[in-house]
């Protein structure tokens, strides 16, 4: 039986699945109205039933695509986001009633007032400024601030006065860090799942459908052995699997070529291979866009590989990541990985086909190095990098600093634009631990680290160069202009 973290991990599932099984039986149309009473029997957190499948209804939608005018691929569900508490900042039994009211009079829209001898927050008036909070001498006023909005380390989430959570696009870099931390599961990431079915029930030998997983799926699946993870993911009519650490190989050697060419003008480089931490640059410190690394990432070099191969194939993404799915939709990237799949929306694809992986044949996958299955975690892009400056011998100063997630990376970017930063490359990370942190994984245990690297170590080439002997890569352009 499959294992969630949580439940709201395991109702997007349920909604998911349920919207698989109809699309591949083509009863999507008919099957739409009646998925929410098969899954909500009862209500688990909401008033009523009624309301209950309301909800599952907009997961629903999002689940199809969602709001089509939003470009975004993060959602919020009106409707489920009704549980936080109307005031981030709350009044405790810590309060005394002291005589000196402090928090009246430090409020500068007059929010609070005292009703039988204890302070109360009017949620209408109150504009989370945090100046009651700081006066009170009995710490008596504590900072509830919503899981998303604490989540989001851009500052991209807002309260509106109607206490629903919007999301700045401006400043969103959908990594999803919300998705995952908001505990009603009112924001969502969207999917395309549908479309990915029927590309799937439409293929055949001229129009062939490739998957290609990210190395991170090797904590995921923890109940089957990753042989038996590719035939489950053939059996859902995928032509073959091809592993994103083949397409980080390749990058590894053109960025470290790059880089070599490159350092002595431009003194420090960012990665490029996290689209939310590109993002979080040309956001929030654009000077610095001449710092990132030209390179493509791993997702978008496999993909050109495959389609230099078999130019009618599909391909598509698998991983842990909502931010692929805004990477793939950029205007000088289009087309070259058709759609991206997150690792719930793989879970529910192969359980709405009621295949049990555990019972699968075992399927070859041993394209790519060890250093290219790494990249699944913080560091790995450095150590791969470092790697190949010492087998080929190249002449160039390197002195990396991996961050480990946006805050991080928000410190050393400060640094590099006052010219503070003494490191030569940049390792960006969006998420806590890397890829393998994603915000759509199916798991975010301690132990996802020696997983990577356990099935990095079972990695038939030794370094990125031998893992592309066999591939001409010469013809495929790796850069793109920022």
């Amino acid at each position: 039986m499959r294992k969630f973290e949580n439940k709201i991990q395991e109702s997007k599932y349920e909604v998911l699945r349920e919207v698989s099984k109809a699309a591949f039986e083509g009863t999507l149309d008919k099957e739409l109205i009646h998925i929410p009473k098969r899954i909500d029997l009862e209500p688990k957190i909401r008033c009523c039933i009624h309301k209950e499948r309301v909800v599952t209804y907009e997961r629903i939608k999002v689940a199809l695509g969602g709001n089509k005018e939003n470009n975004n691929i993060i959602e919020v569900i009106d409707e489920a986001c009704d549980e936080c508490f109307d005031t981030r900042y709350v009044i405790t039994e810590a309060c005394r009633g002291c005589l000196a009211n402090h928090c009246v009079s430090y409020c500068p829209v007059g929010a609070i007032e005292f009703v039988q001898h204890k302070a109360k927050i009017d949620g209408q008036k109150c504009i989370e400024c945090g100046k009651c909070k700081d006066a009170c001498p009995y710490n008596a006023i504590v900072d509830v601030m919503r899981p998303c909005k604490k989540a989001c380390g851009v500052n991209a989430i807002n309260i509106e006065v109607n206490k629903k959570a919007t999301i700045d696009n401006d400043k969103c870099i959908q990594c999803g860090a919300c998705v995952y931390q908001c505990p009603f599961g009112a924001i969502m990431d969207k999917s395309y799942i549908t479309e990915v079915i029927e590309l799937l029930k439409n293929a055949d030998e001229n129009n062939k459908v490739y998957a290609i997983i990210a190395p991170a799926i090797a904590s995921q699946f923890t109940y089957a052995s990753i042989g038996q993870v590719i035939t489950g993911i053939k059996k859902l009519g995928f032509h073959d699997v091809i592993e994103v650490a083949l397409g980080a190989d390749m990058v590894a050697v053109k960025e470290t070529h790059e880089y070599a060419q490159t350092i002595e003008n431009k003194k420090t480089i960012t990665s490029s291979c996290c689209p939310s931490f590109v993002q979080y640059i040309l956001n929030e410190y654009p000077e610095l866009k001449d710092n990132i690394s030209s390179m493509i990432s791993p997702m978008i070099a496999i993909s050109k590989l495959i389609k230099d191969l078999d130019p009618k194939s599909k391909v598509v993404f698998i991983g842990p990541c909502t931010a692929k799915k805004m990477e793939i939709q950029q205007k000088d990237l289009q087309g070259i990985t058709d759609y991206a799949l997150t690792f719930e929306e793989l879970a529910a694809m192969i359980d709405s086909k009621g295949l049990e992986l555990q019972d699968q044949e075992e399927s070859l996958l041993d394209n790519a190095s060890y250093y290219g299955r790494i990249f699944a975690r913080t560091g790995g892009i450095s150590q791969a990098i470092e790697n190949i400056i010492k087998e080929e011998k190249l002449d160039v100063p390197f002195d990396p600093v991996s961050c480990d997630g946006i805050i991080e990376c928000d410190k050393v970017l400060k640094k590099l634009k006052h010219n503070r930063c003494d490191n030569t490359f940049i390792e960006g990370m969006a998420c806590k631990n890397g890829c393998i942190g994603g915000a759509t994984s199916l798991s975010h245990g301690p132990k996802n680290k020696k997983e990577v690297d356990k099935y990095a170590k079972l990695a038939l080439e030794p370094d990125s160069n031998s893992s592309l002997r066999v591939f001409d890569i010469e013809s495929i352009d790796f850069h793109r202009e920022f």
